[in-house]
């Protein structure tokens, strides 16, 4: 089931079900003493795991003005040091989780700003803040959302930890207008045991420079999250950037589902066209 719901709709609350998902290892053979112990084994898969993996994809299409990538930034670096966001690691079976950041526009222009990072507490949750918000700030052309799944997929086959969920975070202020179907992107990830969530970005009003579209919170819904718990957060207030931010944040660590999540209307009444953005690049640049 998909979720949509506004900021400040919810906040996370109670603790993740589960426990120990370290496997037992088996002993090695006699007289090898290059093998590990048993215990030592299961030592360093439970080391390994975390509650989540979890991508983070940030727009940084020309349609972003500068304040709102700075405000963007500031967001996610506060968010993973706020007190709320520290405590709801805490209550996760494991108390850590495992992210990396990085930027898209184009469908051939991602940049990593965060590799694979263990959060794990707050003196790992403020150098990965620090690391965003060191980074310069940069825009490019184009929005591509799905070349920002496409090149989130393979990300989790190199992060060394191994999370109970993985989830890919996308945010952005406008719909898929180069590379690929965004649907044909969602598919694969979703095939993959992989859940999207969106963080639709509606602060400003549709422009013809811009592209931006009317309902975009409904675009996301219909056509860019999916998976178990799947869920979307919508920003039309400036002033509630941060605060979506970090409530995002909180639902995915915690894993939880909304309790009065907004459903649609008419479940099976398409509301917006998942080509949308191609067509409205076709029709002004014919191409």
């Amino acid at each position: 089931m998909r979720m949509l719901f506004s900021i400040g709709a919810v906040l996370v609350a109670g603790v993740l079900a589960g426990g120990d998902v370290a496997g037992i290892a088996a002993p090695g053979p006699k007289f090898e003493p290059s093998k590990s112990p048993p215990q030592r084994l299961a030592a360093d898969r439970d080391a390994q795991t975390v509650d989540v993996e979890l991508v983070l994809a940030v727009d940084v299409s020309y349609s972003m003005d500068m304040d709102e990538l700075a405000i963007q930034r500031e967001g996610y670096a506060q968010a993973i040091q706020s007190k709320e966001f520290l405590q709801a690691l805490k209550l996760g079976p494991n108390g850590r989780i495992a992210v990396t950041y990085f930027e898209w526009a184009a469908s051939s222009d991602q940049k990593i700003i965060i590799p694979w990072r263990l959060v794990d507490g707050p003196e790992t949750a403020d150098a990965v803040a620090a690391e965003i918000l060191k980074t310069p700030i940069r825009r490019a052309s184009r929005t591509s959302i799905s070349g920002a799944i496409t090149f989130a997929m393979p990300l989790f086959d190199e992060d060394p930890y191994r999370g109970l969920r993985r989830v890919i975070d996308i945010s952005g202020d406008g719909p898929n207008n180069n590379g690929g179907p965004v649907t044909a992107a969602r598919d694969a990830a979703l095939e993959k045991g992989i859940v999207i969530n969106g963080l639709p970005i509606m602060v400003k009003e549709p422009s013809y420079s811009t592209m931006d579209i009317d309902n975009l919170d409904y675009y996301y819904e219909d056509c860019v999250i999916g998976g178990p718990g799947s869920f979307v957060i919508t920003i039309k207030d400036r002033d509630k950037f941060k605060e979506a931010i970090r409530t995002k944040l909180l639902m995915e660590v915690a894993g939880r589902m909304p309790e009065r999540p907004v459903r649609r209307v008419a479940d099976k009444e398409p509301r917006v066209s998942c080509l949308i953005g191609e067509k409205i690049w076709s029709d002004r640049w014919g191409r």
